[in-house]
């Protein structure tokens, strides 16, 4: 299945990174986070990617142009640097389609501008290219497959903290506790989708605003609610989060190497 990733946004949470590369750029240890996304993907044997860039487009396309797997895994060199010699499990090769989408489109309008690139798959994937996981992704196509509806996405609650105050009408404050799950559900990303979605999108339209009010009232639209791990990098604290995740050797996204597939609660 081929897997469109949205590559293009400008990234203005973390500016501190993305005035100078693009978000999906943005290291994580020492691969960029798309990398890792991609990395996902291809453990479930997808490596058939659509790329949907924009902002600073180029430097996304040099990363793949000049890319050397040996760059990130243990090797041994000889000759110079003329013999390279991977240590370990080798990486699956990508086929990866670098379109440029425009640097001022939201998702809705990327997803259109590569339409072409997935009109004949039955089904196809599609990310953001900031967003980190351990879903067992067999089991939500499973599931989405059994449904027959035309669009599926991840429902995360998302990790938030809060301090919340106990206090009476004069604003003593009594006592306080840290609040660390949300008791609602939101959109996590890793849409599945069928080519039939296009039917429903209408030019300009963000792809789960409109559209996927439209897919919901025919009835078309399910979440595939997560409970493990998920991780967005919209600030700087995420991505120091994220890199210190990898510091300790902590990165359940990496399922090929972190353990077996965690099943759904």
């Amino acid at each position: 299945m081929k897997v469109v990733l949205f590559c293009g946004g400008l990234g203005t949470r973390i500016r501190e990174y993305s005035e100078t590369i693009p978000k999906p750029m943005i290291p994580v240890g020492h691969q960029p986070i798309l990398w890792h996304v991609m990395q996902y993907y291809s453990h479930f044997g997808h490596t058939d990617f659509v790329l949907c860039l924009g902002y600073k487009a180029n430097v996304v396309k040099d990363f793949f142009l000049s890319y050397r797997p040996q760059s990130f895994t243990d090797c041994v060199v000889s000759g110079y640097g003329s013999k390279v010699e991977l240590l370990g499990q080798i990486e699956k090769d990508w086929c990866v389609s670098l379109i440029d989408t425009g640097t001022w489109r939201n998702i809705g309008e990327r997803l259109w501008a590569v339409r072409d690139h997935v009109k004949d798959e039955e089904i196809f994937l599609a990310n953001y290219s900031d967003g980190l996981c351990d879903v067992d992704l067999n089991d939500m196509l499973d599931r989405f497959k059994k449904s027959g509806k035309l669009a599926c996405f991840l429902a995360i609650r998302p990790p938030l903290t809060y301090h919340l105050v106990d206090m009476d009408s004069e604003g003593s404050v009594r006592g306080m506790r840290t609040w660390e799950r949300a008791d609602f559900w939101i959109n996590g990303g890793y849409f599945l989708l069928r080519p039939q979605v296009f039917e429903y999108m209408r030019e300009g339209e963000e792809l789960v605003v409109e559209p996927f009010q439209r897919l919901a009232d025919a009835n078309q639209l399910m979440a595939y609610k997560h409970e493990g791990f998920w991780r967005s990098m919209d600030t700087l604290r995420d991505r120091q989060v994220l890199e210190d995740m990898v510091e300790q050797g902590n990165m359940p996204w990496r399922l090929g190497e972190t353990g077996l597939v965690k099943k759904k609660r």
